[in-house]
């Protein structure tokens, strides 16, 4: 049996392969570059173009561009009308801005358990959670699986809620054959550079609500309108605006939104590749009795960001941290998504206690990210195959 590097053999590669690395080809820079001479270097015609692009690839009606996805999180609880006592529900499973907004807004997060099989929120976790102080659900597309919408919005519907879809890790998946971003009442994607798609930052709320889009385009900017319609008093002159609301300094540059829009003239080829090297670990790990491998409900067309490995505990000599760091001697370097949000010290001061949701729990101790992003070649992708079973035939029970 060949030893794995952390027992004492040798390495399955000489050079570190890292879970996430952006995609950027000489179009993207160009079209940066397009931007900085033309000297419109933020609230120009970029904004509005990306904007446009996102409703023609989602199917929503309206699109507002920001700064990042915490600030899409934020301005989208806002418009949802979450204030001082209110309650909203979302996952454990996921980073912590998917919980801050509500705490941004005075609200409370409540924490619902997630299905073990599929790792996203589950519906019925949600519904012993409501209470007459919920508000608002955020249900996050952990790993870029579409949650269940259906079963999710006809119990939002039923108890008067706002669902908004965290889909920071979900642009280009489609639910039930139709583009996430069209489908919740409020739909957030993110930039970042791990994502699919990035700008380095940036960030985005959809929907089709007239009236949130008006609230999400004043929260981005000071809570200041030119609109005639909106303003409060006479206007003294062309140079006129009001602020009519307190808003924040949301918005994003042109360089950044020419970026993410020569990003999603890629975004097929990237989903595409995603779903590859998808297939390739699925096939290679199913047969693991010694692993559990992600299940995806039939409605998700999904554009994978994250791929979990999850490990069966009973039946291997070593833990989570162990194979973490024997991935890590094979020069893989895998992450881990993610810490449960009310394990962290801050909401363990606001009075969370662990034991809350049991299978998200139990999924953190287990599981790791690997690789999984457009750059990768077949040669990696077998690397880390290789590895991952070459550690699991060695501590297998």
């Amino acid at each position: 049996m060949e030893k794995p590097a952390a027992a004492g053999g040798n390495p399955v590669r000489e050079t570190k392969l890292y879970y996430g690395h952006q995609y950027i080809d000489e179009t993207d820079v160009q079209a940066v570059s397009e931007v900085l001479r033309n000297g419109d270097l933020t609230c120009g015609p970029k904004v509005n173009a990306l904007e446009k692009r996102l409703c023609e690839l989602t199917g929503a009606k309206y699109a507002v561009v920001c700064s990042n996805g915490t600030a899409a999180l934020h301005i989208a609880a806002l418009a949802a009308g979450l204030g001082e006592g209110d309650e909203l529900i979302t996952t454990p499973i996921t980073f912590a801005a998917s919980a801050n907004c509500a705490l941004y807004c005075g609200a409370k997060p409540v924490f619902a358990d997630i299905n073990p099989r599929t790792y996203n929120i589950d519906p019925k976790c949600v519904r012993e959670k409501i209470t007459d102080r919920t508000k608002a659900v955020v249900a996050v597309d952990y790993t870029g699986q579409a949650v269940e919408l259906d079963a999710l919005l006809a119990l939002c519907r039923e108890k008067g809620l706002l669902l908004i879809e965290d889909a920071a890790h979900s642009i280009g998946t489609k639910y039930n054959g139709k583009p996430v971003g069209s489908i919740a009442d409020l739909t957030t994607f993110s930039f970042h550079p791990v994502k699919t798609v990035t700008g380095g930052e940036g960030g985005a709320v959809l929907t089709n609500s007239a009236q949130l889009y008006e609230k999400l385009l004043l929260y981005r900017s000071h809570g200041i309108t030119r609109k005639d319609d909106l303003l409060e008093r006479k206007p003294h002159g062309a140079w006129y605006y009001e602020q009519i609301d307190l808003g924040y300094n949301y918005r994003i540059t042109d360089i950044q939104c020419a970026l993410i829009l020569s990003q999603l003239d890629k975004l097929s080829l990237f989903s595409q590749r995603r779903k590859e090297i998808v297939e390739q670990y699925n096939k290679a790990f199913l047969s693991c009795p010694e692993l559990f491998v992600q299940e995806e409900i039939p409605a998700s067309d999904t554009t994978r960001h994250l791929y979990i490995l999850r490990i069966v505990p009973e039946k291997l000599t070593i833990d989570r941290k162990g194979f973490f760091e024997a991935l890590a001697a094979e020069n893989i370097c895998c992450n881990v998504h993610y810490i449960p949000v009310y394990w962290h010290p801050y909401y363990e001061k606001l009075g969370y206690k662990k034991g809350i949701c049991p299978h998200a729990e139990k999924l953190y101790t287990e599981m790791m990210s690997l690789p999984l992003y457009y750059g990768l070649t077949d040669k990696d992708v077998e690397d880390v195959i290789t590895a991952v079973k070459k550690i699991v035939a060695y501590y297998r029970i």
